[in-house]
């Protein structure tokens, strides 16, 4: 009797930490191993998503090398933070990412750049309201990585 009773205090524990691991607020053991799983799927496609970002830059770097930058998108409440970091200095580019923003709609609400000595460009974006078709943060990487290579081309010219 006690060990079946164990058993059970030890699943209820787990389910626990498995509920708060995945941020669930479901109250029934199915539903946190429902919530679970959709939270191991979202892993799974940030996984590939990742996998598909690091093939496209090991593959753009294989036929040329345009800008060794560093390009970063998170998703914020309403827009996103963009970052661009390369360690030389890219007069010029930073009119091609902001053409980029703005063929995705999206209206620059606060940036800061250097372009001294290296180039950085930290930037919160927000959609245009005007705008019908929603951007998610990969098309806005994609944008600003087509934009690097677009000034690349455009510079060696």
């Amino acid at each position: 009797m006690v060990s079946r009773e164990n058993k059970r205090t030890v699943l209820y524990e787990k389910l626990q930490l498995l509920r708060s691991v995945t941020n669930s607020h479901a109250q029934s053991n199915t539903a946190i191993i429902r919530d679970a799983s959709k939270y191991i799927e979202e892993l799974k496609q940030k996984v590939e998503r990742l996998n598909q970002d690091i093939t496209t830059v090991q593959n753009s770097s294989d036929h040329q090398d345009p800008l060794p930058a560093q390009v970063t998108v998170e998703t914020l409440e309403k827009g996103f933070l963009v970052n661009v970091f390369s360690e030389r200095s890219c007069p010029g580019l930073l009119v091609f990412i902001l053409e980029a923003f703005e063929e995705l709609g999206l209206i620059v609400l606060e940036a800061r750049v250097s372009c001294e000595e290296s180039f950085r460009l930290e930037a919160i974006g927000g959609e245009n309201q005007e705008e019908e078709e929603s951007v998610d943060a990969q098309a806005v990487k994609q944008a600003v990585l087509q934009a690097i290579k677009n000034w690349s081309e455009n510079s060696e010219q």
